[in-house]
């Protein structure tokens, strides 16, 4: 079977001269720069060329490709003759008295740049997607307590809105988290005043500020009280993420003015709510986790009126541009904050 580019199309010899006007509509570049490369060796091409190229190649005929872009047979042949220079002179078509055909350069060429404008094509249609949070990527951290419903709820809601974005997330103190968001291997993470952190770095978007209660066996003493004071357990027992209350929940003891006696080191919220059912002692649940609390303990709000509630935000490194998919789960974050009783 013959090669299409092999046989003549019924064209007029291409003719670049004044005899074929540009309407006012044809915009083409008239790219004539010399010769250059790329740091790296690659001739610098314009994708105007690459597609004039294509376009000529697919048709065989300059006239033919110029009604298909839109221009005159003379831009169309200036694109190519610019191409041609770019490429140290090698003619990419022999012109023939009817249409023109590939020469082996141009038969060499045309591969390469379909799979360029394909490329390109493609990262159009991700931008596009990016900028309706209709598809790319999206990382989120969090600590461990706003996995129990802030972050479950956000994701849920994210998830039947956006489908098509690729949501991952990843749990951690919020020091890690912070450092992640540094590192660029977050997008935004749900941090808390907790542990000390320093913030001035980030955006912080505040999402609640969320108050204590502390969770006893439920045959405990202070198990039947509405509310309960820290004080009133400075001889209790305590269950702690660790042996040192500094940077954690119990930092508000210390502004008591007594230091908690840690009789356990327990690092899951959830695990420590099994050890104070089993009546080794007392521990910190913060509202975010107040819901999924077990039957068998009780939770007594922490009245603290000269200590603030715990922060919680959800932080973005400063100065870098939230996509919108970013932007789309911050707003669920917010709707599921509003249905947390802090």
């Amino acid at each position: 079977m013959p090669n299409p580019h092999d046989e003549a199309v019924h064209d007029e010899t291409v003719h670049d001269d004044a005899s074929h006007p540009a309407p006012p509509h044809d915009t083409a570049p008239y790219d004539t720069a010399p010769y250059d490369t790329a740091p790296y060796g690659a001739p610098d091409l314009s994708t105007v060329w690459l597609r004039v190229l294509v376009e000529v190649a697919r048709h065989g005929s300059f006239t033919v490709a110029a009604r298909t872009l839109g221009w005159t047979q003379s831009a169309v042949s200036r694109q190519i003759s610019a191409l041609e220079a770019a490429l140290g002179g090698a003619p990419l078509f022999d012109r023939l008295p009817r249409g023109v055909r590939l020469t082996e350069a141009g038969r060499v060429l045309v591969p390469h740049a379909e799979a360029v404008l394909e490329r390109l094509r493609g990262a159009g249609r991700e931008l596009a997607a990016l900028r309706e949070a209709a598809g790319g990527r999206l990382r989120v951290g969090s600590f461990a307590t706003a996995d129990a419903a802030l972050v479950p709820r956000a994701i849920a809601a994210f998830r039947a809105r956006h489908p098509a974005v690729r949501l991952t997330r990843q749990e951690g103190f919020t020091p890690v988290l912070l450092d992640r968001l540094t590192a660029d291997r977050l997008d935004l993470a749900v941090v808390s005043t907790t542990g000390r952190a320093p913030l001035d770095a980030y955006t912080l978007h505040h999402l609640l500020d969320e108050s204590l209660y502390v969770a006893v066996p439920a045959a405990h003493p202070l198990a039947a009280e509405p509310s309960v004071r820290l004080p009133q357990l400075s001889d209790a027992d305590w269950i702690s993420g660790s042996p040192r209350p500094e940077g954690t929940l119990l930092d508000a003891a210390l502004r008591h003015g007594f230091r908690p006696r840690v009789a356990q080191v327990v690092a899951e919220w959830t695990a420590k709510q099994g050890y104070v059912a089993a009546g080794l002692g007392v521990t910190l649940i913060p509202a975010l986790a107040a819901e999924s609390v077990r039957p068998d303990i009780a939770l007594l709000p922490v009245l603290d009126e000269e200590a603030p509630a715990r922060a919680v935000y959800a932080a973005t490194v400063r100065g870098r541009s939230l996509t919108p998919a970013a932007e789309a789960f911050l707003a669920a974050l917010r709707e599921s904050a509003a249905r947390i009783p802090v």
